[in-house]
């Protein structure tokens, strides 16, 4: 017999002798005893309902108030540029990065080409305040410059998140900027301004930039065809 066995074999004595007959795996043999009442059923789980505008909070503050993801946060830019408008919106602008004025005020298209904006929107009976409108990039890249890759990519996720908190019906590319960037394309605005995409569940419409119709009002009859259609598809004549 070797050791191993020599102690199991004392082992089952030294408990024969205490009066154990026996062990068992089942785990109601060794709780044997205790009370046999069932566990309480569990409360229903309690779901606390978060409204668009708590979400773009947490989203707001995910990116903190001295950003440093991106090489921009040590080129002069003064502070973030988040979002503004209903949280809820049916329409949603999106712009590429905020100018000078943005970039002092905090606010998307505040300046010459947001008071442009104001008025594209009031010409399809909305107000600023029924739309809400961002950037790509949420802080001004130097001297006005189009955003660089590295920036958008370190950025554009926020936007991302923006769209899918608001769930807006149509998205309104501003310039081919915006507009290639969500479409993923290096298409001229040219071509694809005028046409519809489908786009995380809402409908893409490319159009110009505001800053684009202060160089050249001619393009403005171009921007009202394409609001026009915004305004067809939000009220259901599609």
């Amino acid at each position: 017999m070797t050791d191993l066995s020599r102690q199991v074999a004392e082992h089952l004595r030294f408990y024969g002798d205490l009066g154990v007959a026996g062990v068992s795996r089942d785990r109601a043999w060794r709780t044997r005893g205790q009370s046999q009442e069932p566990a309480p059923e569990p409360g229903p789980l309690v779901q606390i309902a978060r409204s668009s505008q708590d979400v773009l909070a947490s989203i707001r503050a995910d990116i903190g108030e001295d950003c440093s993801r991106c090489k921009l946060h040590r080129l002069g830019r003064r502070q973030i540029v988040f979002g503004v408008g209903n949280p809820d919106a049916d329409l949603m602008f999106v712009g590429e990065a905020p100018g000078a004025d943005e970039d002092v005020q905090g606010i998307p298209f505040v300046g010459r080409a947001g008071q442009l904006l104001t008025k594209i929107i009031e010409a399809i009976n909305l107000r600023r305040e029924d739309v809400y409108i961002a950037n790509v990039i949420k802080c001004r890249p130097p001297g006005n410059r189009n955003p660089e890759p590295d920036e958008v990519e370190q950025c554009e996720p926020f936007l991302f998140r923006q769209i899918d908190t608001v769930k807006p019906k149509v998205i309104v590319a501003l310039g081919k900027f915006a507009a290639q960037c969500l479409l993923r394309t290096s298409d001229p605005i040219t071509r694809i301004r005028g046409r519809e995409f489908k786009y995380r569940d809402a409908i893409l419409i490319p159009t110009y930039h505001p800053a684009y119709l202060l160089r050249t009002p001619s393009a403005k009859r171009e921007v009202w065809e394409d609001m026009k259609r915004v305004r067809a598809i939000l009220n259901g004549d599609t």
